[in-house]
C-alpha cells in the first residue's frame, strides 16, 4: 500500500456546525448524510468541538431535549485531529488508539478536511477493483 497523506483522501469541504446550532438540526444532517459526527467550528473555521450521533443519543436518553439544546451544550471539546500531512498508516493508528470513526484534518486548528474509516477503506479497495476488471 502506498502511504498517502491525509490531504490526498480527505473529504472537503467539511459540513460543520456552529456552537449555537440546535442539536436537532445536527441530528437531521447526520441522518441525511453518510457521516456519524459533525465538527463544531467558530466563524473563522477553527475547531471548537465535535458532536456525534452517540452524543445526541446519550443526551436524549438522559432526559435532555433536542429542540432546546445547542451544539455547544453537548459537544466534546477534546477533539482528536490530524494535520494534512499525516500518513494513512499513522492516521489508522490514531483512529485505533482513540477508537474513533473519523478524524478532522486541521491546519493551525482550522478545519480543512475530514477522513473517516470508510474513506480509507474506499481508497484501499478502489485500486483493487480497477486492477481486477
Amino acid at each position: 500500500m502506498k502511504d498517502l497523506n491525509a490531504s490526498e483522501i480527505m473529504t472537503r469541504p467539511v459540513i460543520s456546525a456552529k456552537r449555537n446550532t440546535p442539536i436537532r438540526d445536527i441530528a437531521l444532517q447526520l441522518m441525511s448524510g453518510s457521516y456519524s459526527g459533525m465538527p463544531i467550528t467558530d466563524e473563522k473555521g477553527n475547531i471548537l468541538g465535535i458532536v456525534t450521533e452517540l452524543d445526541i443519543l446519550d443526551w436524549v436518553n438522559s432526559g435532555g431535549e433536542m429542540l432546546r439544546t445547542l451544539a455547544g451544550d453537548i459537544m466534546k471539546t477534546e477533539v482528536v485531529t490530524a494535520p494534512p500531512e499525516m500518513t494513512l498508516t499513522d492516521l489508522i493508528g490514531l483512529m485505533k488508539k482513540h477508537n474513533i470513526i473519523r478524524v478532522p484534518i486541521a491546519k493551525n486548528r482550522k478545519l480543512v478536511g475530514i477522513v473517516s474509516r470508510s474513506d480509507i477503506l474506499r481508497h484501499l479497495i478502489e485500486p483493487e477493483f480497477v486492477t481486477n476488471l
